[in-house]
């Protein structure tokens, strides 16, 4: 699903990286496109037809560009780009959206924080995606005789806590067994559940060190001493807010991937719809100016979590890696700086096309696969 602005740009980078990393380890992707968002609102009306969800059915993952810009930005229309990826989460259960978040030592000149805040900075940001605040009944604004009156719910079942506590303990114990659980139990009956619920689950997990933190003191340490934490788990708002937060970081969202993991399995792992995290940014489409790596990198999940493929995964990301320490740069990570005054500090200014061609070619020259 290439989408809409530079969605088309990076998909294509992402669908080339791939198909390298096929070719390297001995497997064929077969691709299959859809239009979602406002492309098909203009052709079809819909932000996504039905025929096209049963198309996706057939798949074992999802790559999206990106959905939506200006021209479809009117908030009271019926139809609405983003309505395809709410089809889409609701189809296919994509309860747990996975965030990672690693600051290469080549960018930290691209970050806000402080080179030394940075060092060793690897997050695993685990967001529960369906529940909660955005999904709860009854929503909305009155006229009351003294005034406007508006109402949000946040309601959790405790099997919605469990399942994702269940995802973030899982991924925990691969990396570095610790988890820490965000929630504001000192205020909301919502999370003081929460904490229960995980805290049952972690009791299943007594290899991985659990420990329970407020939203508030959590978005403080995110900004000043971000390696203190791994991954990271927590409801619909706050994880949509501390995610968004973490992602500054990097230097820049067109470096970071997503995943929306679900309930449906795969012949080789988790059925889901990975993503960039920057928008369609428009002004830029077509120009050989985006950044592709938040997609290709989101194409490397997809490689591991839905088809089976750790090997090729790994080799994506660090030929991404390679990429940037051999001086690679695209505009957003050039601090507006122009070519020739990156030239002079060992840079190089790349556009999506030429971005993408240096992590094809490591790729292609990826250890192990198949010779």
């Amino acid at each position: 699903m290439p989408g809409d602005g530079v969605g088309p740009d990076v998909v294509a980078s992402a669908r080339r990286v791939l198909d390298a990393a096929g070719s390297r380890f001995g497997f064929t992707i077969e691709w299959l496109e859809i239009a979602a968002g406002g492309c098909a609102i203009d052709a079809h009306g819909v932000a996504i037809r039905e025929e096209d969800l049963e198309v996706a059915d057939t798949a074992d993952a999802l790559l999206l560009g990106a959905v939506g810009g200006p021209k479809w930005d009117n908030p009271n229309a019926s139809v609405r780009p983003e309505q395809a990826l709410f089809a889409l989460r609701t189809r296919y259960e994509l309860f747990a959206n996975l965030r990672p978040v690693t600051v290469l030592p080549e960018l930290y000149d691209a970050s806000p924080l402080k080179p030394e805040r940075l060092n060793g900075v690897d997050l695993m940001m685990v967001r529960e995606l369906t529940g909660g605040l955005y999904f709860g009944k009854p929503s909305g604004e009155e006229v009351t005789p003294s005034g406007r009156r508006a109402v949000d719910t946040l309601p959790y079942h405790e099997d919605e806590i469990r399942r994702i506590a269940v995802v973030a303990f899982e991924l925990a114990r691969k990396r570095s067994k610790r988890l820490a659980s965000i929630d504001k139990a000192n205020v909301l009956a919502t999370s003081r559940l929460w904490r229960k619920v995980v805290t049952e689950v972690g009791a299943e997990y007594p290899d991985v060190k659990l420990e329970h933190r407020l939203v508030d003191s959590t978005a403080m340490l995110l900004a000043t001493w971000p390696a203190t934490l791994d991954v990271i788990v927590t409801e619909n708002l706050f994880g949509d807010i501390l995610s968004d937060e973490a992602a500054v970081l990097a230097g820049s969202l067109g470096m970071l991937p997503s995943a929306s993991l679900g309930t449906k399995r795969t012949t080789h792992g988790t059925f889901g719809l990975y993503e960039p995290i920057h928008g369609s940014a428009p002004d830029i489409a077509g120009r050989n100016l985006a950044n592709p790596i938040g997609t290709i990198l989101s194409g490397a999940m997809m490689l591991r979590e839905s088809l089976g493929h750790a090997d090729a995964a790994l080799a994506v990301e660090e030929a991404v890696a390679a990429a940037v320490r051999a001086g690679a740069r695209t505009a957003d990570l050039a601090g507006g700086a122009d070519a020739t005054t990156l030239k002079s500090a060992g840079l190089t200014l790349v556009g999506t096309r030429e971005a993408t061609d240096l992590i094809v070619e490591q790729v292609l020259n990826a250890k192990g696969g198949v010779r």
